[in-house]
């Protein structure tokens, strides 16, 4: 019989949430490149006598294993080759301070404010600002062999031999993963139009969730290929015209649910036909088996699903007729530029960036002033755990002392009983694996993978044996204490969650979209633009995904930033329910509702943006009026419920 744990030693939820592993699928090819890509420079420079040489580029294959996340081909250039670079920069910035006291700290400690403000930019920078101090703070630590452009040269080429391998089966999967992403979109569509009508409604918002993030995954792959072709390429403009013929469905459905009255099974089986069509590129007839439809919203399901089969086989689409339903990206030389006036400009960029060079100076001074051998894991281990937009700074610290001590067991196991020399290659062989497979378990599984690579790859370059173990858990706890410590207990920001304010950024867009959806004398041009108001739409969607995803970051916090982000939740739920209510009214006006006056609309944007007001900034929930009527009958009926819940909800009992 298990044991339960007595009440005062019941671990409390953050610290059971922090430490509870992530479900994700094992990425066989991914796990396969970690193994040829970190093993095979080591094998190399043992075989020609420079194993020194191999060490180093198997480090620079480690940053490539890291970065080895995207699906799609053009993607994995891009989160593998440009990191590559800074990285490339880092070392070489780090081995000409190597040995030169105070200038090595001033030098790192402008590295890490220019690293910081460069990772607020998007993902791949977010890396490449990683990369760049990360080896930074190597070459300043370690006695690099060669010239000086040897390490750089040999760093790179491990982290570029991953993407070569990554990028073998282009000439015969191009374009594979765009479809493969799109056919997962209609398939999480019909799963969506399964739990419509059921109750409790829990099935129906994870399913609409999943076809959310799905969604986005989608857009973000096409387009991002799309911005290189401008609509020129035959293959991506017809995956457009199929993520946006699958739209009118997914805006169908919180109509059906509305209803109380589930679909027949035959729409669902549709939909996952379609979605093999989509994922094989079949352009042949589909004979549509479709239950005649009875009311407005099996209407609209029946319209855009007949719509959707058009656009799946259809052989040619025509490319001046596709809607980009989030906006095509704009023209690399433009979007440089506006991320480069943002880093300049953006007081988080420059926040972010003085935190990182605070926790690094710090770092520097204390082991130029301190003996402390090997020093450069000290300013590592900060590198790794200050890094917000990875997760939670608190989260990450925890996490990286207990994966590190789980990862020293394992490096102790191996560099006391493997003899150096080929038998670190089999060793390599069979480590390296455990990073892309660890890695979505977690941050502490991914530490604890690393870990016994990093120190293998070290003990090969300075030969210290067990002897580097305890330093490294004394390095790794102290750098965990400073970035603790000077980049989040002296930062008032790290105590509070953002997930009110931005929350009430969405119940304010929310406001405007409900005026969009109907025309009002505020939104001239909304009533006859279907494509402007499918953008808002889906930004909406993206942006309460964004939150979901600050509020389960947040709900990893220490009370009380934990505690307080709980209390949001309900109210996410809510505002996505109205978005639903309002695209569900919309569906039903298109398919023969009346629709509502002027004077409904306006009221319900009046209460959202009263609503939107009273949550701004706010780490409370706090009390609105919730009185909201209307003509019994009206379209807008469901959505006033809504509204008058979320109001409910936002007001404390």
């Amino acid at each position: 019989m298990s044991r339960e744990f007595p009440i005062g030693l019941t671990p409390p939820d953050w610290l059971v949430r922090n430490l509870q592993p992530q479900q994700a699928p094992l990425n066989r090819p991914a796990i396969a490149r970690a193994a040829v890509a970190m093993s095979l420079p080591l094998a190399l420079g043992l075989a020609t006598g420079h194993t020194a040489y191999g060490a180093l580029a198997s480090m620079g294959a480690l940053s490539g294993v890291i970065g080895d996340t995207a699906d799609a081909y053009r993607m994995r250039i891009l989160n593998i080759a440009i990191p590559q670079l800074f990285g490339a920069i880092g070392v070489t910035l780090g081995a000409a301070v190597y040995g030169h006291g105070w200038l090595a700290v001033t030098a790192l400690t402008l590295i890490a404010l220019a690293s910081g403000m460069i990772s607020t930019i998007g993902a791949v920078a977010s890396v490449s600002g990683l990369l760049l101090l990360l080896n930074s703070v190597i070459g300043a630590g370690l006695p690099l062999p060669g010239a000086w452009w040897l390490a750089p040269l040999l760093m790179s080429g491990g982290g570029l031999l991953v993407l070569l391998l990554a990028l073998l089966a282009w000439p015969l999967r191009s374009g594979v993963p765009e479809r493969t992403a799109v056919a997962n979109t209609y398939r999480t569509v019909a799963d969506l139009l399964a739990t419509c009508g059921d109750d409790p409604a829990a099935g129906y918002d994870a399913a609409r969730q999943a076809v959310t993030q799905s969604l986005n995954q989608s857009y973000d792959l096409v387009l991002a290929r799309r911005a290189r072709h401008h609509g020129r390429n035959p293959e991506l403009t017809r995956l457009l015209a199929q993520l946006n013929a699958i739209t009118p469905v997914v805006e169908a459905a919180p109509a059906v649910h509305q209803s109380g009255r589930p679909l027949p099974p035959e729409i669902r089986d549709t939909v996952r036909h379609l979605a093999q069509a989509v994922e094989t590129g079949y352009t042949g007839p589909i004979g549509l088996d479709l239950p005649a439809p009875t009311s407005e919203t099996t209407r609209a399901v029946d319209h855009a699903l007949r719509h959707a089969a058009e656009v799946v086989t259809a052989p040619d689409v025509d490319p001046r007729g596709i809607d980009d339903r989030l906006g095509r990206p704009a023209a690399l030389r433009i979007r440089a530029a506006r991320a480069a006036r943002n880093v300049l400009l953006s007081s988080g960029s420059w926040r972010y960036g003085l935190r990182l060079a605070l926790c690094i100076g710090l770092a520097q001074v204390l082991v130029s002033t301190v003996p402390v051998p090997r020093s450069y894991w000290i300013a590592l281990t900060i590198t790794f755990v200050l890094k917000p937009d990875f997760g939670s700074v608190f989260s990450r610290a925890l996490l990286r002392a207990l994966g590190t001590v789980a990862g020293l067991v394992i490096a102790a196991a191996v560099l006391s009983v493997v003899p150096r020399g080929w038998w670190d290659v089999l060793v390599l062989l069979l480590l390296a694996p455990l990073i892309p497979a660890l890695t979505p378990r977690g941050y502490g599984y991914q530490t604890m993978a690393i870990t016994p690579v990093i120190l293998l790859l070290s003990d090969i370059l300075n030969h210290q044996g067990t002897a580097l173990l305890l330093p490294r858990l004394v390095d790794s706890l102290i750098g965990c204490g400073i970035a603790l410590i000077a980049g989040y207990l002296l930062w008032p920001e790290s105590w509070h969650t953002r997930v009110g304010d931005r929350l009430a950024e969405a119940v304010a867009d929310t406001a405007g979209y409900v005026e969009s959806a109907f025309g009002t004398p505020g939104t001239p041009g909304a009533e006859t633009d279907p494509a402007a108001r499918a953008r808002m739409r889906r930004r909406l969607y993206r942006d309460l995904s964004v939150i979901r995803t600050e509020f389960q970051r947040a709900l990893t916090e220490p009370p009380p930033t934990g505690r307080l982000a709980a209390g949001w939740l309900p109210l996410v739920v809510a505002v996505e329910r109205i978005v639903d209510a309002t695209t569900a009214a919309r569906v039903r006006v298109k398919h023969g509702a009346p629709p509502p006056s002027s004077a409904e609309v306006t009221q319900v944007a009046l209460q959202l943006r009263e609503l939107s007001e009273g949550v701004r900034e706010s780490e409370v929930l706090v009390e609105v009026r919730t009185d909201l009527t209307g003509p019994t009958g009206s379209v807008l009926e469901p959505l006033r419920q809504e509204v008058a819940a979320a109001r409910a909800i936002a007001s404390p009992h």
